[in-house]
């Protein structure tokens, strides 16, 4: 696998397509970081980081509205790749419609959404929008 970040987000796609409850994506750093910033944001329901073998997984509990059965994540959207990496400064940093979305920035700090990187004033990897 190429783009362990890319086939995160495709898995979260094609669960939210599915209407399923819960998905399960193998674990990484980048990975468990991604996921801490969804909950805290308030894109899924919650998680579980599963430690089994010398990987581990996590199981993402998807966000749904009870009534209208719409999903809590519109688009999940993946920006820097392995073949185009795209970086940016604090000054110039992206905003996901109009600042309604994040962005998830991957910094010398740690992850974190576009307005935690420009009030620390770093710039980093834009990963990807989630809206």
């Amino acid at each position: 696998m190429t783009d362990p970040i890319a086939d995160y987000l495709t898995r979260l796609r094609n669960a939210i397509m599915a209407h399923r409850r819960v998905v399960e994506v193998p674990a990484s750093n980048m990975k468990k970081a991604i996921t801490k910033i969804l909950f805290e944001k308030g894109y899924i329901l919650n998680y579980k980081f599963v430690e089994d073998g010398p990987q581990g997984s996590i199981k993402v509990a998807l966000k749904y509205d009870p009534q209208t059965k719409q999903n809590a994540i519109k688009c999940l959207k993946r920006v820097s790749t392995p073949g185009l990496r795209r970086y940016t400064g604090y000054k110039d940093m992206p905003r996901v419609i109009n600042g309604l979305g994040i962005a998830i920035i991957s910094t010398s700090q740690g992850v974190m959404t576009n307005k935690e990187a420009a009030e620390k004033k770093i710039g980093g990897e834009v990963l990807c929008y989630i809206y």
